[in-house]
């Protein structure tokens, strides 16, 4: 595959990544419809990094976790960890991937939805149940995500602020 405009193929993980960024923004389209907010590559406590998190019109917190490749699917393990920052959890896979494993225990169905994308739009295949936080711990994590925002916001602005210090995100 190549890059329009360009003459040299895109190395495997730049595909990956680009293709990666088109699932988000389909789904990205298909949550801001339905009054969900997102935020991409949002850092968690955990040291972890949810590929979309959001927040819905009613306060819940969503993290959708973007898979493009079967091999990059059914090699992270550590996808659990993401419960613990979130009311829903959802799989954002690739239109073009084989979703038959979706529904095998080890990706747990009954605790985590689906969501097939491309660049322009989404399909929630499965929704995923609501498994409330404390709500001490949701409303921490719903602050972590503001200011996460808030301070994009500002750095988008006045790429200068960025230097003034704060956490990333």
């Amino acid at each position: 595959m190549t890059a329009p405009g360009s003459e040299s193929p895109l190395l495997p993980a730049e595909e990956e990544r680009l293709r990666a960024a088109a699932v988000a923004r389909g789904i990205c389209r298909l949550f801001a419809r339905n009054d969900i907010w997102c935020l991409a590559e949002m850092p968690l406590r955990s040291g972890r990094r949810a590929d979309l998190m959001g927040i819905d019109a009613r306060g819940h917190l969503i993290i959708v976790e973007i898979k493009v490749s079967r091999a990059d699917l059914l090699g992270d393990g550590k996808w659990p960890d993401y419960f613990q920052h979130c009311d829903r959890f959802f799989w954002g896979l690739a239109a073009h991937l084989d979703r038959g494993c979706m529904e095998t225990a080890a990706f747990q169905p009954e605790r985590c939805g689906l969501i097939v994308a491309d660049g322009y739009d989404a399909e929630i295949l499965r929704p995923a149940p609501l498994v409330p936080l404390a709500a001490a711990r949701r409303k921490a994590e719903a602050e972590r995500l503001a200011r996460a925002a808030l301070r994009r916001h500002a750095i988008a602005g006045d790429p200068g602020i960025a230097e003034w210090g704060g956490a990333p995100g």
